[in-house]
C-alpha cells in the first residue's frame, strides 16, 4: 500500500485548520499529523514531524508565513511548503517562491485544488493555482516575446524547459529524458539565459502564462 501524504497545517485560526482538516481526512492518501497556529511552532513542529508538505498561511502573529519559509527552507533544503493565503496579488506569489514555497494557492480556491496542489507537491512539481498567473506581470518583455523565444527553443530544450517549469532538478531531468547531467545543465543555463530569468517558479509563471504547462 503507498504510503500517506504527511501534512502539517499551519494558520492562526482553529476553524480553518478544522476545516483543512476535514477535507484532506476524506483524502485516501493524505494525513495530516500535526498542526501550528504560528510560525515558530510550524519550525519547531518541521523539524520533529518531517512532513511531506506544509501547509502555512502567509498572515500569523509572530515570526509570520514569509519568514517561517525562509528559516524552514534554509534548515531543511528539501522542504516541501504550500502556501494557502487569502492573498491573490503576485507580489505574494514571488515573496513566496523566492523565499522556498513549492506552491501557492488562495483561500477562495475550490476545495479540490488544495488537494491537487498538496500531491503534486509532495511528487515533487511546483503549483501555482491557474487563476493566479493570468494578471501575472511579465518581466522586461510580454506574452508575445516570451512565445517567441519559446517557439525558437529546439524540442530537446523546450522538453527541458516544461520540466524545469514544474520543479524537476537537473538530475531528475537528466534521468527522464536519459541525457547527460551536465547537458542538462547547460540547456537549462541556456534557457534561463533567453527567457531572462533564474527561477523554475519564473519559468512556471511563462508555462502557464503561454498556456504550456497546465496545473
Amino acid at each position: 500500500m503507498k504510503d500517506k501524504i504527511k501534512v502539517i497545517l499551519v494558520d492562526d485560526h482553529a476553524v480553518v485548520r478544522a476545516g483543512f482538516r476535514m477535507l484532506l481526512s476524506t483524502e485516501d492518501d493524505i494525513e495530516v499529523i500535526a498542526e501550528a497556529e504560528r510560525g515558530e511552532a510550524a519550525c519547531q513542529l518541521y523539524l520533529e514531524q518531517q512532513p511531506d508538505v506544509m501547509v502555512l498561511d502567509l498572515s500569523m502573529p509572530g515570526i509570520g508565513g514569509l519568514e517561517s519559509i525562509r528559516r524552514i527552507c534554509n534548515r531543511h533544503s528539501n522542504a516541501k511548503i504550500l502556501v494557502f493565503s487569502v492573498h491573490d496579488e503576485m507580489v505574494y506569489v514571488d515573496r513566496a517562491m523566492n523565499a522556498g514555497a513549492k506552491g501557492y494557492i488562495t483561500k477562495n480556491s475550490a476545495p479540490g485544488i488544495l488537494v491537487e496542489a498538496i500531491q503534486k507537491i509532495a511528487a515533487g512539481e511546483i503549483y501555482i493555482e491557474q487563476g493566479l498567473m493570468k494578471n501575472a506581470p511579465l518581466h522586461n518583455s510580454d506574452a508575445d516575446d516570451y512565445q517567441t523565444i519559446v517557439d525558437s527553443l529546439s524540442a530537446r530544450e523546450f522538453d527541458v524547459f516544461l520540466l524545469l517549469a514544474k520543479g524537476l532538478t537537473a538530475h531528475k531531468i537528466a534521468d527522464e529524458l536519459c541525457l547527460g547531467y551536465k547537458t542538462v545543465a547547460n540547456y537549462g543555463t541556456q534557457i534561463r539565459s533567453k527567457l531572462n530569468v533564474s527561477t523554475a517558479a519564473e519559468l512556471a509563471h511563462i508555462a502557464m502564462i503561454l498556456g504550456v504547462m497546465k496545473n
